[in-house]
């Protein structure tokens, strides 16, 4: 967990918002609220194109590998127009640590195949 996180109590509050279909840009939108939208989008086009299973194990993985590059592309937005120093630390660390996990959840799905039924 990143370490400004450490401190902050989770809420099913926190998760409110996280529809991003009414995300509309327009042209005249700043270059880093486009370079957000696109994340955004990417995540939620790959969230929603994984077919569920009925093995948690794997529902979890293949879901998360997408919400981890989302979140791994918008780090990267903030490092290129973000200014504070927190924050821009942050979001080194998201990197370092969701590319990590987004390793390993690629590695167990190889080494896990999705059963035909």
């Amino acid at each position: 967990m990143p370490a400004a996180f450490a401190q902050t109590p989770a809420s099913s509050a926190s998760m409110q918002g996280m529809d991003m279909s009414a995300s509309s840009g327009s042209q005249s939108d700043p270059a880093s609220t486009k370079e957000f939208q696109a994340a955004d989008h990417s995540m939620m086009s790959g969230m929603s194109s994984v077919q569920y299973t009925g093995d948690a194990d794997h529902d979890f993985v293949a879901h998360m590998i997408p919400h981890h590059q989302g979140a791994v592309a918008m780090a990267k937005v903030e490092l290129k127009y973000g200014k504070d120093a927190k924050l821009r630390a942050l979001a080194k660390e998201i990197i370092a640590s969701q590319d990590k996990e987004i390793a390993f959840m690629k590695q167990w799905l190889a080494a896990h195949p999705q059963k035909k039924k």
